[in-house]
């Protein structure tokens, strides 16, 4: 946010180093205080932190044609490039071990700092998985949390329609540039999350769909949210590693059980055998956050003024 185009170029240049990732960019900053300083650093004095090869493309300098796409994108008004420098930056990430050092967004920032959570599942879900997913969302966003997924079809899909639904917010966190939408399909349901709530993205604008991308994104949607609800999922699903990056931040972790003979059921009831809480009704969730709530929930609130 009102970061000076060299501040944009001196962040986009670092990200777009081959071989730095998220945990070697937070330890330059630590150690040299802003993307400016790392890049002013000598060889020998980078070589302390990162490889010799990282060191000698940081040596290289910012570069302005590879940093240009996002400038441009940056040009337009609901288009956001957060930093950890920046105050938008949410807290909750700060608190997971490997925070991305610089967040896309696209929409209404406020979503950031919100009270959130999680809502995952199987991308072939059923279509009472679908169902479970938009009800649960829709009734948790009335009271008061800003849903959480992955823009995946399936679950995720279901967990924002149920939060649009609501007529209350929902962030989208995808494995993408945010210049694009995947999968294409969702191009409407994006447009509609950008409109009324938020899309981010650590990955640089113009990076595509690359499978390794994805179970990176995931330790941010557990790590904006209070707690992750995993709907269907099977035993090797994505959703279980949302789960665990969750469990591993401290994050309250829920399943929702389904048949012994469904595929979809198995990943649930792994979670479930390992301490997840088993969810059959709102109140299993609501009644575990209700510290977080209280002041919260519009719902809870109502229903006080009255009495």
């Amino acid at each position: 946010m009102n970061q000076s185009h060299d501040e944009i170029l001196y962040w986009v240049s670092l990200l777009l180093i081959q071989g730095l990732d998220s945990l070697g960019i937070c330890k330059l900053l630590k150690t040299f205080g802003s993307p400016s300083q790392i890049f002013m650093a000598s060889h020998q004095q980078l070589c302390v932190v990162v490889s010799e090869n990282i060191a000698s493309q940081i040596r290289k300098g910012p570069d302005l044609e590879a940093a240009q796409p996002t400038i441009d994108w940056l040009q337009f008004s609901d288009n956001h490039l957060i930093t950890l420098a920046d105050s938008h930056y949410p807290q909750k990430l700060l608190e997971i071990s490997d925070p991305p050092p610089v967040i896309y967004a696209k929409g209404d920032l406020d979503c950031l700092n919100s009270l959130a959570f999680a809502i995952v599942g199987s991308r072939n879900a059923s279509v009472q998985g679908e169902k479970n997913a938009e009800a649960f969302a829709q009734t948790l966003s009335q009271h008061g949390l800003c849903i959480v997924s992955g823009l995946a079809l399936g679950i995720d899909a279901a967990a924002h329609l149920g939060a649009l639904k609501a007529g209350k917010k929902t962030i989208a966190v995808v494995g993408t540039g945010l210049d694009i939408v995947y999968p294409a399909k969702h191009r409407d349901l994006a447009h509609q999350i950008a409109a009324q709530g938020l899309i981010i993205s650590e990955f640089p604008i113009g990076t595509p769909s690359l499978p390794e991308n994805f179970p990176r994104r995931n330790r941010i949607i557990s790590g904006l949210s209070l707690g992750c609800l995993v709907v269907e999922a099977n035993v090797k699903s994505g959703s279980l590693i949302t789960a665990r990056f969750a469990a591993e931040q401290g994050r309250e972790v829920f399943a929702i059980p389904g048949s012994i003979h469904s595929p979809m059921s198995k990943g649930c009831h792994a979670l479930i055998k390992q301490g997840a809480k088993l969810v059959d009704h709102i109140n299993d969730i609501t009644d575990e956050l209700a510290p977080y709530l209280t002041q919260q929930d519009p719902i809870r609130n109502a229903y006080l003024r009255e009495v």
